[in-house]
């Protein structure tokens, strides 16, 4: 296992199934207590450096890093010393100097917390590149289908929607298949990247003939602000072929569960009453957030990653 958290291929399904079951016993650590804290991490300085703006992740990144009692330094670029003009070195040299151990990055353009990490000697972890991943959604979501289905070996999980410019699908399509899961993309070929027939992935044009024999369905969401064309004629239009209404809902079984990254753009890649309705685990997911990335956190600076590469 490298020392940072850039990408869900930096996990085999060894390291992926470590990080969720030190969610679970960590999970269990915390129930029952009447402060809500581990001292796990006292002493450490975990920085949340956010380039875009984000509201789920970085909240679930420093509470999770609170929880574990380490000291807690959010950035944000607005009103920093990036507005005037300051790179991303000289910025990551400044967390060097004032000894940071761990650095939650997230940044619109691809690849910038791999840059990082050769720049501080604490450990790195992507919170989401630009369009390329967001490791730690896709352990989540793991976490969360497994609390629902049990084993992933052999699951089919359905992604639907703009896969183009998602970062989550990219991660959850490499941890997904990592951990045994069968995944089927759907989308219109003008939201699919180049190259996704190389992906551990089936892919589909069809919602209605995907969701059948489907363990999970994942909706997301149409990145309006990153698209800079016309990918699709209409929003409704949209919604009639690759929106999640109740009549496909209907088409998953009893147990079939319905996810989303959030945030979610209602009525478009998905109904009200589906978000919230039976089997939607979406509130679910943010909460297994503040869990997982606690355990990330504790294996990356405690050194059990690196201990068990």
């Amino acid at each position: 296992m490298p020392r940072h958290l850039l990408s869900a291929g930096d996990l085999n399904a060894e390291t992926a199934t470590l990080v969720l079951d030190t969610a679970e016993r960590l999970e269990q650590a915390m129930s029952g207590r009447e402060v809500r804290k581990l001292p796990t991490l006292r002493g450490r300085t975990v920085v949340n450096l956010f380039y875009e703006d984000s509201t789920r992740t970085r909240i679930s990144f420093e509470l999770a890093a609170k929880r574990l009692s380490a000291d807690v330094i959010n950035f944000s670029a607005k009103g920093s010393s990036v507005s005037k003009g300051e790179s991303l070195k000289d910025t990551a040299l400044t967390l060097q100097a004032m000894g940071a151990d761990a650095v939650v990055c997230r940044h619109s353009a691809s690849g910038a917390p791999q840059r990082l990490s050769a720049w501080v000697s604490g450990r790195v972890v992507n919170a989401g590149d630009g369009t390329h991943e967001h490791p730690t959604q896709a352990l989540l979501d793991a976490f969360t289908l497994r609390r629902h289905l049990g084993e992933l070996a052999g699951r089919k999980i359905v992604v639907v929607g703009d896969v183009l410019h998602s970062r989550v699908a990219r991660s959850n399509v490499l941890l997904l298949s990592t951990l045994g899961a069968q995944v089927e993309l759907v989308a219109p070929p003008t939201l699919l990247p180049v190259g996704v027939g190389s992906w551990p992935a089936s892919v589909s044009y069809d919602l209605d003939a995907s969701l059948s024999g489907a363990d999970a369905v994942m909706m997301l969401r149409v990145q309006r602000e990153r698209m800079s064309g016309a990918f699709f004629p209409t929003a409704r239009e949209y919604t009639r072929s690759y929106g999640l209404d109740v009549r496909r809902r209907a088409m998953l079984p009893d147990h079939g569960v319905v996810m989303h990254p959030g945030p979610m753009n209602r009525g478009m890649e998905i109904t009200p009453a589906v978000a919230d309705g039976d089997g939607s685990v979406i509130v679910e997911q943010v909460a297994n957030g503040v869990t997982v990335r606690m355990a990330v956190l504790y294996l990356l600076l405690s050194g059990e990653m690196e201990t068990n590469a």
